[in-house]
C-alpha cells in the first residue's frame, strides 16, 4: 500500500486520528475541573488550576525543539508510535490519581510525550505531500486536532455522568489500542530532495554536529524569525481559548461547566475544521500565481481574530460570544493551514522538524505564560478584558509579517 499513488492521502488519514487523540487527551483536564475538584480540593483555585495547564506547556516547549531535532534523524514512524502510546498510557494513569501532585507530575510527563508527535506528523505529512497539496494535506490533519479540542469538551459531560476517573480510563485505552493501528499501516518516507553525500564525507552526520549545524543554518536565516514573531504572537490568543475558553462561556453566559466546556470547544472547534479546509485550499491554489500567495491565505486568517478576541472579551450575550468564538476559529484555521507550508518556503526538508520545533517551543511558552497569567485574571475577575486586549499584539504580528515574509520559492530544497 505504501507504494501507491493514494498512499499520501493515507499518511494524513492516520496521522489525523492522532491529532485528534494528541488534542483530546489533553484539552478535556481543562473541562473537568468542576468533577474533579470534589475529590481534590486544590483545583478549587483558579491560580492552581493554572498551574496545571501551564506546567504541561513549559515541558512541552522545552521538549519541541528537542523532538524536532529527534524527528530530522530517526524513523519517524516509531517516534510517533512511541510519542502516542506514552501519552495515552498518562491519560489512562490519570485516572488513578488522589491529589494534586500526581496530577501534576503526570501532566508534565505528557508534555514530554505529546511534544515529539507534532514536528515529526507535519514533516512527514510535508514530505509526502508537494506544493499543489501541502497545505491542504495540513488543513486537514489540522482538523483531527480541533475535532479532539471539540472532543476533549465533553470530557465534562462524561465525568458528570460516568465520573471524571473513567473519562480518563476510556480515552487512554483508545489511545493504546490505536498505536497497534500505526504499527501495522504507517511508513516513513526518505527524504529524496535531499542531497547527495560528497565523496569523501561520510554517509551518517555525526548527530550532535548536525544538530548544531541545522540551528545554525535556521537561526541565520532572517525570514525564520519573522515566522518566529508570526507564529508565536497569535498563540497567545490561540492556547487562551484552548485552556480558558470554557471557563470565559460559563461565566459570561451564566452556564454550568459540563454545557459551557461542550458549546466552546464545539464552536471553535467547527469554525476552525471549516478554516483550515477554506485556508488550504485557497493558498495551494493561490501560489500556484503568486508565490506570496500563502503569506496572504495566513495574513486573512489572523486578521479574523483581531475582532474575535474583542467580541469574546467584551461580549455579554450568546449571539455576540459565540460570533466570536465561530470567527476565531475560522480565522486561526486559516492562518493555521499555512504555517507548515510558509515554513517550507524558507526553510529545506532536512531541517523543517527542527525549525517547527523551534516554532511550537516559543509558541508554547506563549501559551504557558498567558495559561498561568489568565487564571489569576480569572481570580481577580477580569479574564473578558485581558482576553480582548489579546487582539493588539495579534495586529503587530500581522503587520510585520506582510511587510518582511517575501518568500522566493514555494519549496526551499538547499541550505
Amino acid at each position: 500500500m505504501r507504494n501507491k499513488t493514494y498512499y499520501p492521502w493515507v499518511v494524513v488519514g492516520l496521522l489525523w486520528v492522532v491529532a485528534l487523540l494528541n488534542y483530546m487527551d489533553r484539552q478535556m483536564l481543562s473541562t473537568m475541573k468542576s468533577a474533579m475538584m470534589v475529590d481534590i480540593i486544590e483545583l478549587e483555585s483558579a491560580a492552581n488550576f493554572g498551574r496545571l495547564m501551564s506546567i504541561f506547556l513549559w515541558i512541552y516547549g522545552f521538549m519541541s525543539p528537542v523532538a524536532g531535532m529527534i524527528a530530522d534523524r530517526v524513523n519517524r514512524k516509531w517516534l510517533i508510535v512511541g510519542s502516542l502510546f506514552v501519552w495515552s498510557f498518562v491519560t489512562l494513569m490519570m485516572g488513578f490519581c488522589t491529589d494534586f501532585n500526581q496530577i501534576y507530575y503526570l501532566r508534565a510527563l505528557m508534555g514530554i510525550s505529546e511534544a515529539l508527535y507534532i514536528p515529526a506528523g507535519l514533516s512527514l505529512i510535508t514530505d509526502y505531500h508537494q506544493e499543489k497539496t501541502r497545505s491542504l494535506a495540513v488543513g486537514i490533519h489540522m482538523t483531527g486536532l480541533y475535532l479532539g479540542q471539540a472532543l476533549g469538551g465533553f470530557g465534562a459531560t462524561v465525568a458528570s455522568r460516568y465520573g471524571w476517573e473513567q473519562a480518563f480510563f476510556t480515552f487512554g485505552l483508545i489511545g493504546i489500542g490505536y498505536a497497534l493501528v500505526l504499527i501495522l499501516f504507517l511508513h516513513d518516507k526518505k527524504n529524496e530532495e535531499q542531497p547527495a553525500p560528497v565523496a569523501g564525507q561520510p554517509l551518517q552526520e555525526h548527530p550532535v554536529r548536525g544538530a548544531i549545524k541545522g540551528l545554525g543554518v535556521i537561526f541565520s536565516t532572517f525570514a525564520f524569525w519573522i515566522i518566529l514573531l508570526y507564529f508565536t504572537t497569535p498563540s497567545l490568543p490561540g492556547w487562551a481559548t484552548k485552556n480558558w475558553l470554557p471557563t470565559l462561556f460559563s461565566e459570561n453566559l451564566s452556564l454550568d461547566m459540563a454545557q459551557a466546556g461542550p458549546l466552546s470547544t464545539i464552536t471553535i472547534a467547527l469554525a476552525s475544521f471549516c478554516g483550515v479546509i477554506i485556508g488550504g485550499v485557497l493558498s495551494d491554489k493561490w501560489v500556484q500565481r503568486n508565490v506570496r500567495g500563502r503569506v496572504y491565505t495566513g495574513a486573512i486568517g489572523l486578521a479574523l481574530t483581531i475582532p474575535a478576541l474583542l467580541l469574546l472579551g467584551f461580549g455579554d450575550s450568546f449571539p455576540m460570544i459565540v460570533g466570536g468564538g465561530l470567527c476565531f476559529g475560522l480565522g486561526f484555521g486559516i492562518f493555521d493551514a499555512n504555517n507548515m507550508p510558509i515554513l517550507c518556503q524558507f526553510i529545506s526538508p532536512r531541517y523543517r522538524a527542527t525549525a517547527y520545533g523551534l516554532l511550537n517551543m516559543t509558541g508554547v511558552f506563549a501559551g504557558a505564560v498567558i495559561t498561568d497569567f489568565l487564571g489569576r485574571s480569572t481570580d481577580a475577575g477580569n479574564l473578558g478584558h485581558d482576553f480582548a486586549m489579546l487582539a493588539g499584539v495579534v495586529l503587530i504580528a500581522l503587520v510585520v509579517q506582510l511587510i518582511f515574509l517575501r518568500p522566493k520559492v514555494d519549496n526551499k530544497l538547499d541550505d
